[in-house]
């Protein structure tokens, strides 16, 4: 059995519009959103043994902030990367609890292929920014893994938790 916990980077910041996207940090609703879904996390015994995030500020301040001590990779594939790219990825993982962070809408499109059935949520198809599904496999290695291949778990935004 493997566990997937597919994130939405937290809220990010437009305060600097000439900044480069890759570089653009969080808000300060964004630094919020991710705490407290660090706290979900941990909460829901969901805690991951390895991250595979994008190298993008917003994912690098996103996962800081979730506090969770794990194996970490940044990888810039993971940056903008589509539902394809993303399965490669995960492919080569190597935990039986995975966090995924990244960007929409390749990380909403990923959940959608994944998933037998999706979970019973009005966000799931927009997947908001901190959005987070969690899903199981029944896999021995992620080099199993493929579409429709999913169970939804769990899936939560942000706003559920804030208030």
């Amino acid at each position: 059995m493997k566990r997937l916990i597919l994130m939405r980077h937290a809220k990010s910041s437009w305060a600097n519009p000439g900044q480069d996207d890759h570089a653009r940090p969080l808000n300060s609703r964004g630094k919020v959103s991710a705490r407290v879904l660090g706290d979900w996390l941990r909460h829901k015994d969901y805690l991951p043994d390895q991250t595979l995030s994008s190298d993008s500020v917003r994912t690098r301040e996103t996962f800081a902030r979730l506090k969770i001590a794990c194996d970490t990779e940044f990888l810039g594939k993971l940056y903008h990367a589509g539902p394809e790219d993303m399965l490669r990825v995960l492919r080569k993982a190597t935990g039986d609890t995975v966090l995924m962070l990244g960007h929409n809408p390749g990380i909403g499109w990923f959940a959608q292929t994944l998933v037998a059935v999706p979970p019973p949520h009005p966000r799931f198809f927009d997947y908001p920014t901190c959005a987070t599904l969690v899903a199981e496999f029944d896999i021995d290695r992620w080099e199993e893994v493929g579409t429709g291949t999913g169970k939804a778990v769990d899936f939560v935004i942000p706003r559920e938790l804030t208030g």
